[in-house]
This record gives C-alpha cells, structure tokens and sequence, in this order.
C-alpha cells in the first residue's frame, strides 16, 4: 500500500461578493479534485489546535502526524534544519525577511511589502552575504535561504521582542512593532545597522531603479530552539519523502524522519515547477511507501490579497499535481491511499490565515465505488461533518494509515 498527502497551502477562503458569495476554491475549474472527492471520504480536520497561531508551521506538522501541543517550538528552527544549520543548545534561531519599509516620518514606520516584491534568491543571497559580513557578531549570525527567508542565529539570552509575521501586517502602520527594536541597543544596533548595509547594496539600487521593491530591511519573527521529535519511520514503520520548495515544510521533514526531495525550479509561488514535484513524487512512490506534497502558491496568492493568482495557483494544484498523481498512481497498478486538503485558510480580504477546519479528501484505490458524492470545498466539509468535531492532524493520518489512535 503506497500512501500521499497533497496539500494545497492555504487554498481555504470565505465566500467572496465578486465570485457570487463562493469561495476561491468553489469558484475555481478544479475536476480532479472534484471527481476525486464525489469516490472519496471527507473530513474536517482542525489543524491548529486552540491558543496556537494559525501558521503554516503549526498547521503543518498537524498534517504530518504531530501534537502540535508537545513538538512545536517555533517556526525558524524549522527552517534552520532544512537549511543545514546545527542549532547549540543556548542558541535560537529567528525568521529573517527580507521586508520592504518606509519610515515616513520619525516614529513612523509603514510595512510595504512583507516578501521584498518577492525577491529572487539570487539576489537574495547576495543581500544576505553582505549582512553576514557587515553585521555579523559573536551572538547574531545571518544564513541565506529561498527567495524573502532567511534564518538569524542569537546565542544566548536576549530581549523578547514579542515578534509578529510580517505577512499580518502589509501595507499597515507598524510603529508599535519597531519600537521594539528601538527600545534595547543590541536590537537596534543590529537592525539600523542592517537597514544601512541594505539601503546602499546594488542589489536593491538596481531593483529601485527598475521599479521593483527593495529588500531594504529586516523583520525578525518565529524564534524558537530545535524541537525534539520522533521520526515517521520510527514511529509508523514508513519509508518517505517530502517535496517542498519552502524550508519551513522542508525543515518538518528532516525532523519527521523523511528525506527531502529538492525539485529545480521550485518557486514557492505559481511560476514553480509542478510537473517536476509530480514526477518526484511517483518516483518516490515506486522504492518508498509514503510522500507528502506542498504547494505554497495559493497561501502566497492570499498573502498578497490577489484573486486571479488564487485562482490560478488552485487551478494549477488540481491539474497539474492531483491530476498527473492519480494518473500515474493507476498506471504503476500499486493500492494507495491518498489525502488531499489544505493547512489552513488564508483570506483574500484578510491576507493571513485562519484557525478554521480544513476539508481533506481521503481517497483510497480499492474502493472506487463509494464516496460522499460532493465537489472539494470548504462547504463541502462543513455540510458532511456538522454534527462531529473535527479531528486532529493525527488522528488524520492514523486514518489514511488504518491505525488505532492509541
């Protein structure tokens, strides 16, 4: 038996006036999904349990299998495992982004951007290196990553900045939040000091000269120390792979346990190479028993607060990951069963996401005959299961597993 989860990041949204009160996701041309899901079993899953911030980390490792209550530590030491980086036991590491900012006045600080116009990662790297160089001490130390993500490193104890995403924030007054920085000389020798080395790179002289938006600052954010986990094939006797082209997700892999497939061309956003992530996804299928495939371009699409990229980027889920999968499963003849759902919801009118269930269709090749009829939406989801609560990430899994919850 072969086993899959596709997730469709933050493809959940709330009826919209503009598509005739249908969410993005009803509102979409998504057949495979749809025919899929009429053969399929539907659940609600809820994965961020209540008092957790609904972040794709949190939402994540629910879909993996994991208790977010006893493995979560933060969200960028996740990224630091995907990323190589050995964490010493006095260490933290924070998100770093690559953020565009004005500061319009003294005291004034507005988030333009929370992704830089979404800066590529060479450029990225550059920008990065020469914070490395320039801004570097013996307790903060700047890795590169993908695109906008990097990681800081801060050995030992430093002053809590109560941090907060920048991807709640776009377009908004964040003073309030700056302030911090100003408030303790070490955070704000580093910060200003950044913004210096930023504002005059090349890098960002040509992109303002071009129109596009500078990576002229830092936001620092999910902080947390390496967690502790049990690996998938210790604890499900299952061989895996995780296929991703962000390091937070790449990063839960490495700490499940799962070897992470690294696919060229790999965005994060719609340009990304989908055919690539489904053809690894198959190979992996024929020497391994389970994979688990993200797609980030819709939570990203809702980030920005853009419809057309929505649509777009849940279309290209459907017809270019779920439906090439499902052929290519029938065609190497293997049983599988299959999961397909989203972490959370990210609303367009909100542009951050959501605590609220998610629908997963569980799919499974034996039984083609039955099903619960309905098209993959979030509608779907609520109508099916009203009268149950939803389950957990775990309890999800231990079902497309057909274990006991024990």
């Amino acid at each position: 038996m072969k086993y899959l989860i596709l997730v469709g990041d933050g493809m959940g949204d709330r009826p919209i006036k503009e598509l005739n009160d249908r969410t993005v996701l009803q509102a979409a041309r998504t057949p495979a999904m749809d025919q899929l899901c009429a053969r399929s079993r539907l659940l609600q899953v809820q994965t961020v349990p209540e008092g957790f911030p609904p972040g794709s980390d949190v939402a994540n490792l629910s879909l993996l299998g994991y208790r977010p209550e006893e493995n979560y530590t933060g969200r960028a030491p996740l990224e630091a495992a995907a990323m190589g980086i050995e964490l010493a036991p006095d260490e933290t590491a924070f998100r770093c982004n690559l953020v565009t900012l004005e500061h319009d006045d003294p005291g004034h600080t507005r988030l333009v951007d929370y992704s830089a116009g979404h800066i590529t990662t060479h450029e990225a790297r550059e920008l990065v290196t020469a914070l490395q160089q320039e801004c570097s001490t013996e307790n903060f130390r700047f890795y590169p990553g993908i695109n906008y993500r990097h990681i800081l490193v801060v050995k030992g104890a430093y002053p809590d900045l109560q941090p907060v995403p920048p991807h709640d924030f776009i377009g908004r007054d964040v003073s309030p939040h700056w302030q911090r920085y100003m408030d303790d000389p070490t955070w704000k020798k580093l910060v200003l000091g950044a913004e210096q080395v930023l504002s005059h790179h090349p890098v960002n002289q040509k992109r303002t000269s071009t129109g596009l938006n500078p990576g002229n600052g830092i936001w620092l954010w999910g902080e947390g120390r390496m967690p502790q986990m049990t690996g998938i094939p210790e604890r499900y006797n299952l061989q895996g792979s995780l296929i991703s082209a962000v390091d937070l997700l790449k990063g839960l892999g490495v700490c499940a346990g799962l070897d992470i497939l690294n696919i060229p061309g790999a965005t994060g956003w719609i340009d990304t190479n989908y055919e690539g992530k489904a053809e690894a996804a198959l190979n992996c299928l024929l020497k391994q028993d389970y994979v688990f495939v993200h797609v980030e371009a819709p939570d990203e699409a809702g980030h920005q607060g853009s419809l057309s990229a929505k649509l777009q980027a849940i279309e290209d889920f459907d017809s270019r990951i779920v439906a090439p999968i499902l052929h290519g499963l029938r065609a190497q003849g293997d049983d599988f069963r299959m999961i397909v759902t989203m972490d959370h919801f990210t609303p367009l009118e909100l542009r951050t996401h959501t605590s609220d269930p998610v629908p997963a269709l569980l799919y499974d090749s034996r039984e083609q005959e039955t099903g619960c009829g309905l098209d993959f939406n979030e509608e779907s989801g609520r109508q099916l299961n009203q009268n149950r609560q939803a389950i957990s990430g775990e309890e999800m899994l231990l079902t497309l597993l057909e274990r006991n919850n024990t």
